[in-house]
């Protein structure tokens, strides 16, 4: 007789056998849910259309005079006589030296330059006297040649004593230190009691010009190859005011002024391969600072019938480019293209698209070529181009 314990094992044992076979059953049977039909992906057509086409790079704004305002004399501080950061206007009193040494200076200066004048009223007084004693043979020839020779050195004293007092009259003027232009003053780099100008000429401030303000930046040389022969943009003439250069602030505005192409650097650099180049904005309202980045563009052509795709429809894979597109049949194909400028969100293409064709914007990461889809437009206002009338 089998005990009931032995059984109920038994009975276990082919309870969980079946229920094995009911799982294996179940995993022969269909698996998900049924096909969805083809992958929707958003599409745009290609633009086609006249363009500007632009040159772009980075800049950084001066002032069109930047001069440092420096101690020419040593003493100490006074006072300082303007507001840090403010506009101040060419001859405006920004500091004070301690001005009693250089007045003491200036009086012993001139002290001596009455004892000089005395010693030349003599020595003229003598010549004047003993020439003609000597025309008589009253005296010797070499007495009046002492006095005429005295009356030179006299005169060469007095020569050197003002001197000396043009000289302590300027150290004198340098305590008092005006704005040499009119424009933005910066913070001081001084503060009153300090001992300035001791060995060398200590920096107090800086004063900038900012009205015109001028934007230096570089191009690559292979730009300037690309551009110069027909960019007109990039050409100086003296006395020209064409202005047909942006300024792209950092907030992404445009500068409402537009500036033109100052100067030229005379060489390539180079260390960079890259040409400098200076562009000139009005600033009536002071808006632009020295030392602001900001983005200089520049129009050099216009490309008729370019055409143009959402900068989301293109990939990069190792320095080459890619987008698809979709084909009449709905099936998707990847093609390689070239684009050389951006405009807004916009590529330009130069190779590998046609007018008419429609690319994938969105979900072209899961597409295989041949893949079969269904496409939709894009939303309204998804893309946006700038104003093209450059």
């Amino acid at each position: 007789m089998i005990p009931i314990r032995t059984r109920r094992s038994r009975l276990a044992v082919l309870l969980l056998a079946a229920a094995c076979s009911l799982v294996l059953v179940a995993g022969c049977g269909p698996k998900g849910p049924p096909d969805t039909g083809p992958l929707k992906v958003l599409v745009a057509p290609v633009i086609q259309q006249d363009v500007p086409i632009y040159m772009e790079a980075i800049g950084q704004t001066r002032g069109s005079l930047e001069v440092e305002i420096r101690a020419r004399v040593e003493g100490y501080l006074e006072s300082i006589d303007y507001r840090e950061g403010s506009w101040v206007h060419k001859g405006q009193l920004l500091y004070v030296i301690d001005e009693q040494p250089f007045i003491a200076d200036l009086a012993r200066a001139r002290a001596n330059l009455a004892s000089a004048q005395a010693a030349v009223s003599k020595a003229d007084r003598d010549v004047a006297r003993y020439r003609p004693l000597a025309e008589e043979d009253a005296i010797s020839r070499q007495e009046l040649d002492n006095a005429v020779s005295s009356q030179e050195a006299a005169r060469a004293q007095f020569d050197a004593a003002a001197a000396t007092v043009r000289n302590a009259e300027l150290n004198l003027g340098y305590c008092r230190i005006t704005a040499p232009l009119s424009g933005v003053i910066g913070i001081s780099q001084v503060s009153v009691g300090n001992l300035v100008g001791r060995g060398q000429s200590t920096l107090l401030t800086t004063v900038s010009a900012v009205d015109p303000i001028w934007v230096r930046f570089s191009i690559p040389e292979a730009d300037y190859l690309r551009f110069a022969e027909r960019a007109e943009t990039l050409k100086v003439r003296p006395g020209s005011v064409r202005r047909n250069i942006q300024l792209v602030l950092a907030d992404g505005s445009v500068y409402a002024e537009r500036g033109s192409i100052r100067a030229t650097e005379r060489v390539m650099d180079p260390a960079t391969g890259s040409l400098t180049l200076e562009a000139e904005f009005p600033n009536r309202r002071r808006l632009l600072m020295p030392g602001q980045y900001a983005r200089v563009r520049g129009l050099v052509e216009r490309r008729p019938g370019a055409l143009l795709v959402p900068q989301r429809a293109v990939t990069e894979l190792q320095g080459t480019y890619f987008v698809t597109v979709v084909k009449g049949d709905d099936t998707v194909d990847q093609k390689p293209v070239r684009p050389s400028q951006r405009l807004g969100t916009y590529w330009v293409i130069d190779q590998g698209l046609a007018p008419g064709e429609r690319v994938v914007v969105e979900g072209q990461m899961r597409l295989r070529p041949g893949m079969k889809v269904a496409p939709g437009p894009v939303p309204a206002g998804a893309d946006s181009l700038p104003d093209l009338a450059g």
